[in-house]
């Protein structure tokens, strides 16, 4: 049931809501969280209902091993530090089981030169977000940073919908105290029309902007042979916009629904291509998911407190592990590879007082980041140099026929004139289309910034009954999020 579907807007979403607040509002709020919980893994057992042994046995083992890391070490068996490894282990294990077992089994073939056939285990949706999600909090159990919560409120934690397929990655110390909240069992509705105004934003984020870049990206990744430069940089930086307005307005819509119960999700967002450095765009994209990383990977391996060489070893195992935790390909640990190599120099650059132009440091970060989606959307190899060959290959440079009078004098520095966007299926839009969303987001502010100023007037009215009329009349395909592949 995807956040742009009819049943999920016009059925699921309200029936949960009304039957949520009407169990609160006759005080039987243990039943109305269970309903919550309930709903949720119907919602997430939509999908496939062979996924939902996996999460709920996941949450069980999890609540168990959280609880018992909470007691005090004369009253367990074996040591809380052993307790601990076990429960991570686990938790790695069932992801790497689903995730990477044919990873292991091809590279192991191609280093031995066997041939295992590969298991082609389908991928259980949400598992990389809710493993981090327990992994954090049996960590902070460790260090004694949480209360032995009823396994209800650790399973509506885990399970609720809104955040559950493709996050943001919630904290335990953001969102329990939000289901304890006495004033949070009323309906507000003020949270409700905020929560109208970003959802509204994300459809329209996904459906009209996400999805219309997603045709030249996968023309241009999947579908084409070969690339002239204008097609190579129209299918990277398709793909640039389309990941960014898919995944926020993914996050935006979360954050929306979860409005409508009262609950509060984190930002995960924050105009990550306004970024003026490598470090600053960290701290603006999926920033529960640098958070996780930070506070879970590079600090206890020991951060920056171990001189500059341990200090980058640090930072690029982070990034290797985060870009393995995006998909099972070398291609993504290259991803990761080249952030971490990017992190490294740009804190070598710091620590000798270097200082570029605001603007120049964008440029720099921006084209940077683009090139570097490449590898994260690319399928092979292969797909990968497709695209970055032609991006910089000045002998295969098209322009449109409309030109030829105006630039004839180009056809002598081996520039042609004719169908320069034929091979991604562009038109005459695209380009301008790329200029127009690019400039949108330098100069204007972003939907949580929106909403932190929201104010209920007719202004905000009609613009959320505009946003959210657009996104609705456009419904007409089936349009998955790309972090469900994660």
């Amino acid at each position: 049931m995807l956040f742009n579907s009819f049943e999920f807007i016009f059925l699921f979403v309200p029936i949960t809501f009304f039957i949520y607040f009407f169990l609160l509002e006759k005080n039987l709020s243990i039943i109305a969280k269970s309903f919550l919980v309930l709903s949720s893994l119907f919602f997430y057992g939509w999908w496939n209902i062979l996924y939902l042994p996996i999460i709920i046995v996941s949450i069980l083992f999890n609540y168990i091993i959280g609880n018992r890391l909470n007691q005090e070490s004369e009253n367990l068996h074996f040591s809380r530090k052993l307790l601990l490894a076990i429960g991570i282990v686990l938790n790695i294990s069932l992801l790497g089981y689903f995730k990477y077992t044919d990873f292991f089994i091809e590279n192991f073939n191609l280093i031995s030169e066997n041939n295992i056939e590969l298991l082609h285990l389908s991928l259980p949706l949400a598992i990389s977000f809710f493993t981090f999600q327990q992994i954090s909090y049996l960590i902070d159990s460790y260090r004694k940073e949480t209360k032995e919560y009823s396994f209800l409120n650790y399973a509506l934690f885990v399970t609720f919908f809104p955040q559950l397929i493709a996050g943001p990655i919630v904290h335990h110390k953001e969102m329990m105290p939000q289901f304890f909240k006495n004033e949070n069992n009323l309906k507000n509705y003020k949270n409700i029309s905020m929560g109208l105004f970003i959802f509204s934003i994300g459809l329209f984020k996904k459906v009209i902007i996400a999805d219309m870049f997603s045709k030249w990206a996968t023309q241009g990744f999947d579908m084409a042979t070969t690339l002239n430069l204008l097609e190579a940089w129209v299918t990277s930086l398709s793909y640039t916009f389309q990941l960014y307005f898919d995944f926020s307005g993914y996050t935006d819509m979360a954050i929306g629904i979860a409005l409508f119960f009262n609950i509060k999700l984190p930002i995960n967002f924050n105009s990550p291509y306004k970024a003026i450095n490598i470090q600053d765009f960290w701290k603006r994209w999926h920033i529960t998911l640098s958070k996780f990383l930070k506070d879970y990977i590079y600090i206890p391996l020991g951060g920056n407190r171990q001189g500059s060489f341990r200090t980058y070893n640090n930072l690029m195992i982070t990034f290797i592990i985060g870009g393995l935790w995006h998909g099972a390909g070398w291609t993504f640990v290259f991803w990761g590879f080249l952030h971490g190599m990017a992190l490294i120099i740009h804190r070598m650059w710091s620590h000798l007082n270097f200082r570029l132009w605001s603007w120049l440091g964008w440029f720099i970060t921006f084209n940077f980041i683009n090139i570097t989606w490449v590898f994260f959307r690319a399928e092979n190899w292969e797909d990968a140099t497709k695209v970055l060959k032609n991006m910089f290959n000045l002998n295969n440079i098209i322009l449109p026929e409309q030109l030829s009078e105006k630039l004839a004098f180009l056809n002598n520095y081996n520039i042609e004139f004719g169908a320069y966007l034929e091979n991604i299926d562009g038109s005459t839009k695209t380009i301008p289309m790329i200029i127009i969303i690019l400039f949108m987001i330098l100069l204007s502010k972003n939907s949580i910034q929106k909403l932190q100023k929201f104010q209920l007037n007719y202004r905000t009215v009609l613009f959320t009954v505009i946003t959210f009329f657009i996104g609705i009349i456009s419904l007409d395909k089936v349009s998955e999020f790309l972090y469900f592949n994660f």
